[in-house]
């Protein structure tokens, strides 16, 4: 059973580097691990993967020893827990606006006395035990993989110190495009809303003792979100990697004509 980097990297004090995937890419988590990235933040809320995918993905994320924190498309229970038996490290669950909320994803994900997470202890999680010592195998699953709620409503911020507070939610994710937009919406022409709700987010997670991320794209944004207390920052993902590489292949072309 591997141990989490990121959870090493935020216990140690440090911030985590993750990179974002939405596609089914295997070599992407080579090179994202030989580059120095501790996690991959695996999109299944926007995009799609078939579960055998999936299982092919999480033997690459061990073969590469690479945290994958898999942004999960259901609220069901077993369906959350069966992810970290097929090895996710985290799990992030998006528009968590509601301490009630979270209480019921911690009892879906951890096990007792935190949860009440189901016990199998012969998944891939476990490098298939098969029962064998299950009191070390509990230990180590809530102490090596991780919840992360995404704020991104008016209502979490409403709500973020309730939030924070929930025993068990190891990390509280800004989302700033479905959180920017409900502002916008309600007149945050300038984005000063946004930013105040930065602000709260960042002083209820040192309040009680949670670490906080959010994706920050320029290297002036990610130093003004780690001089807030940021631990966790996703800065670069595969449709952007795509994107500005083909165009710069492209312009590699201009006169030759």
């Amino acid at each position: 059973m591997r141990n989490s980097k990121t959870l090493k990297r935020i216990r140690e004090g440090g911030v985590v580097r993750c990179a974002n995937l939405g596609n089914y890419i295997p070599p992407f988590i080579a090179h994202a691990a030989r580059a120095g990235f501790d996690c991959i933040w695996l999109d299944l809320e926007h995009r799609a993967m078939d579960i055998r995918e999936i299982q092919a993905l999480m033997a690459h994320f061990r073969l590469y020893d690479i945290d994958c924190l898999l942004r999960a498309p259901t609220l069901e229970k077993t369906g959350l827990y069966r992810y970290l038996e097929e090895g996710a490290t985290g799990l992030m669950i998006p528009h968590v606006s509601t301490a009630e909320r979270a209480r019921e994803l911690v009892q879906a994900t951890k096990f007792p006395p935190l949860g009440d997470r189901g016990l199998d202890n012969a998944g891939f999680d476990s490098d298939y035990r098969i029962n064998e010592n299950q009191l070390e195998y509990v230990d180590w699953a809530n102490r090596e993989t991780f919840l992360v709620v995404q704020i991104e409503t008016p209502q979490a911020i409403e709500n973020i110190e309730e939030i924070a507070a929930v025993p068990g939610v190891d990390m509280l994710f800004v989302g700033p495009g479905d959180l920017g937009l409900r502002y916008q919406l309600e007149g945050d022409a300038d984005g000063s809303r946004l930013e105040a709700a930065f602000e709260r987010v960042a002083a209820a997670a040192k309040a009680h003792g949670v670490a906080w991320a959010c994706p920050s794209g320029t290297p002036e944004d990610m130093k003004h979100r780690r001089a807030q207390g940021a631990q966790f920052l996703a800065n670069c993902g595969d449709f952007m990697i795509l994107k500005h590489g083909l165009i710069d292949a492209a312009n590699m072309f201009e006169g030759l004509d």
